[in-house]
């Protein structure tokens, strides 16, 4: 706990200086406080240059930010998430504490200078780094400092976003990837420690200012649901085209990585001349969107330029997040959306800010898959509660739809690509890749459902397995019961004791002989007893045991 509020602190400073330097850099480079607001202006500075002075800014940028990635920390490159969360999959939390300086400098001279990222997933790498290095720093246990570093990137979000519970559920569903009593109260004191200093620092006020929405007929719940759905593909869509320009940037580029952002910089440059609305993060163009100023037109303009500029942000070794764009996509798309269906139904299609707001989360939640945290954070950065059952709505359909869509959010698919599997063994691990065919175990004679408790502990007891396999009178799998929760049963009053195993039986999380034993291990961890039994892939019929024992066993056949 005390920890927990040491890193949350440390996020939430962290994140001012943060936004500090996003600030000061912005302003050194373009002139303004946020060129987006005044797209096409000239820089005071250089007021010879006119507008062309955005050609030259990202150049700059990268001879400053490429070098100090290249010497110090590699991969303070590119939008910092899936790095966060291959650190906690397969390398203990271990983040260099590097990280956090080179990624503010980097992340803040990238945005500064008119690359078209987000701040979010650098200040999720700057949190987490610290928390990393405080876990590390006191000894603490591995699963501590992964959650540790759980703690810094909901400490992070909550304070740049003013989201506590965006911030925790961010931390839970993307970082973690499970939900646990401890890690809830351990990010929740991160996360509040962390807004109480980010509010101290930049006021408790919504992070987005939007008019009120409301739902005027019911007849738009069906378009929500659809924007719901159009969103997903163009979620997914964003995904592939961040790699696919990412593939051409490798591919063009022949020359020393530190110098790849400066010589890149001139083809943003090419972009931000023509579409000035793309420099930085581009928050004042999503409220413009938000509020109808926008031809439809000129909406699917901004929308193609987002996933360009962004897209061309991290091609060239940029260093900034994709929530932020993913959200402006998402309201330029729901912004045209909304003026289409408005002349189509103009008695009962509703504002069009409305379609902006949920096409904001719809988008985030089709390309990243966390729709918990794309319902909470669209809530917190508008606070605009009326919206929130389209909201709902349309994320759950935008994520089904993506699921459908693709194996992978466009976190994981840029691990994937490196060959890298969150679900699989590390790259070199000497255990993981066997099926678990290969290292099972005979499985222990199962226990019928009628079998008595007093009975079935004395089995269990002999057996040594500590769980056992359930069947029925036809032979038919029921699940397991552990020596655990029949040790309880008989302690209990006898007018509510369960007399047979049947009734005890539970079904824990399959795991299959086709399965690799990377894969099967996260089950057997969750697993009450000491084991699991497997189950034939085609049938689902138990026909042998996966211990700790036999996955340690593995260790010795592995090559």
């Amino acid at each position: 706990m005390a920890l927990a509020v040491v890193v949350g602190a440390g996020a939430g400073a962290g994140s001012i200086v943060f936004r500090w330097c996003i600030k000061n850099f912005t302003h050194l480079f373009s002139g303004h406080a946020d060129y987006a607001a005044s797209p096409g202006a000239g820089n005071p500075h250089v007021s010879w240059l006119g507008p062309y002075f955005v050609l030259l800014a990202p150049v700059i940028g990268g001879l400053l930010y490429g070098p100090l990635v290249n010497q110090f920390a590699k991969e303070a490159r590119g939008h910092g998430v899936p790095e966060v969360m291959l650190a906690v999959a397969q390398r203990g939390g271990r983040i260099s504490p590097r990280v956090a300086v080179v990624k503010t400098l980097a992340s803040a001279l990238t945005i500064g200078s008119g690359g078209s990222v987000g701040r979010e997933g650098p200040i999720v790498q700057i949190g987490s780094a610290l928390g990393s290095t405080l876990g590390r720093v006191t000894k603490a246990t591995e699963s501590r400092v992964k959650l540790l570093v759980a703690c810094g990137a909901a400490g992070g979000i909550a304070a740049t976003f003013n989201a506590p519970l965006a911030g925790v559920f961010f931390a839970m569903e993307l970082i973690l990837g499970t939900f646990s009593a401890e890690a809830f109260g351990a990010t929740v004191l991160a996360s509040v420690t962390a807004s109480v200093i980010g509010r101290a620092a930049f006021g408790d006020t919504a992070f987005l200012n939007l008019p009120d929405f409301h739902v005027v007929h019911l007849a738009q719940y069906g378009l929500f649901a659809l924007l719901g759905v159009v969103a997903a593909v163009v979620g997914m869509g964003f995904a592939r085209f961040l790699y696919l320009i990412e593939d051409a940037c490798d591919w063009l580029w022949r020359g020393p990585e530190w110098l790849r952002p400066a010589v890149g910089g001139l083809a943003l440059g090419m972009v931000l001349l023509t579409l000035p609305e793309m420099y930085g993060v581009g928050y004042p163009v999503l409220e413009k969107a938000t509020e109808g100023r926008y031809a439809v037109g000129f909406l699917f303009l901004l929308l193609v330029g987002k996933m360009l500029a962004t897209s061309l942000t991290i091609g060239i070794g940029g260093s900034g997040g994709v929530f932020a764009p993913s959200l402006f996509i998402g309201a330029m798309l729901g912004s045209a959306y909304g003026t289409g269906v408005q002349h189509l139904l103009p008695g009962s299609a509703g504002a069009v800010g409305a379609y902006a707001l949920v096409g904001m989360g719809a988008v985030f939640a089709g390309a990243a898959r966390a729709p918990i945290t794309a319902v909470v954070i669209l809530f917190e950065l508008t606070g605009e509660y009326s919206i929130i059952l389209p909201l709902m709505l349309a994320i759950v359909l935008a994520t089904a739809t993506s699921r459908l869509l693709s194996r992978d959010t466009i976190y994981t698919l840029k691990l994937r690509r490196r060959g890298i599997d969150l679900d699989g063994p590390a790259q070199g691990a000497r255990i993981g890749a066997q099926h678990v065919s290969a290292v099972m175990e005979a499985l222990p004679s199962p226990l019928p459902a009628t079998t008595a408790l007093t009975d079935a502990a004395d089995l269990l007891g002999l057996s040594g397995h500590g769980a056992l396999p359930v069947v029925d009178d036809a032979g038919k799998y029921l699940g397991v019961v552990t020596a655990q929760a029949v040790a309880e049963a008989l302690a209990e009053q006898p007018d509510v004791t369960p007399s047979t195993v049947g009734q005890l039986a539970e079904t824990p999380a399959p795991v299959t002989t086709d399965q690799p034993l990377a894969q099967a291990l996260h089950a057997l961890l969750s697993a009450a007893g000491t084991g699991l039994p497997v189950l034939d892939a085609n049938q689902g019929k138990p026909v042998g045991w996966l211990s700790h024992q036999s996955a340690l066993r593995a260790v010795h056949t592995a090559p």
